[in-house]
């Protein structure tokens, strides 16, 4: 089962995952798809100035090629992504406890200290590529603020269940929830 969708004005079918017995979601991964990394990248760079944001930040790891390719297209030079472990090359790593609807468990998600002292003081906007429960987002808000840093703003390619109806969130769509049968849920 698939779910055909337009996002950055590309058609695309998303395959329907099952996360439990009564609960399937639309799996955007751009992983692989260069075409709608580059679209995606533009298109989310258009909902917030640069003017308003001095780093991005994301966590790892199905965003990774859409911020890689948002600093290509703004021509920043770095930006952030919180890890899913700490890594040898991490002295002093904050970091913060998180749950999400797509990772079994709980995770933590890790910053050194050398990128957190670079995000004191900044503003960072905040980017995934789908948002859900809003796990991962409150988690990244959280590892901004201990490292010193302000949240200039949140977006997203994707926002799917309850968190379509933040309004603290800029997005590119929105994707509902789906039935065994891979019917949209009411």
């Amino acid at each position: 089962m698939t779910y055909s969708m337009e996002i950055a004005g590309l058609k695309r079918e998303l395959p329907l995952c099952k996360v439990s017995d009564e609960l399937y979601i639309a799996a955007f991964i751009c992983f692989g798809d260069a075409e709608i990394t580059v679209a995606c990248a533009r298109d989310l760079l258009k909902l917030v100035p640069a003017s308003e944001y001095d780093y991005l930040f994301t966590a790892e790891a199905k965003s990774i090629p859409l911020i890689h390719e948002m600093a290509r297209q703004s021509g920043a030079k770095k930006y952030f992504i919180a890890r899913k472990g700490p890594k040898a090359y991490m002295t002093d790593p904050i970091f913060v406890k998180d749950k999400s609807i797509t990772t079994a468990g709980a995770q933590a998600l890790f910053l050194g200290r050398e990128d957190a002292n670079l995000i004191r003081g900044k503003r960072v906007l905040i980017m995934d590529d789908v948002i859900s429960t809003g796990g991962s987002l409150q988690a990244m808000e959280e590892l901004v603020r201990l490292a010193g840093g302000e949240v200039a703003g949140k977006i997203a390619v994707l926002a799917e269940g309850d968190a379509a109806k933040r309004d603290d969130i800029r997005v590119l769509g929105y994707l509902p929830l789906f039935n065994p049968d891979g019917t949209p849920k009411a």
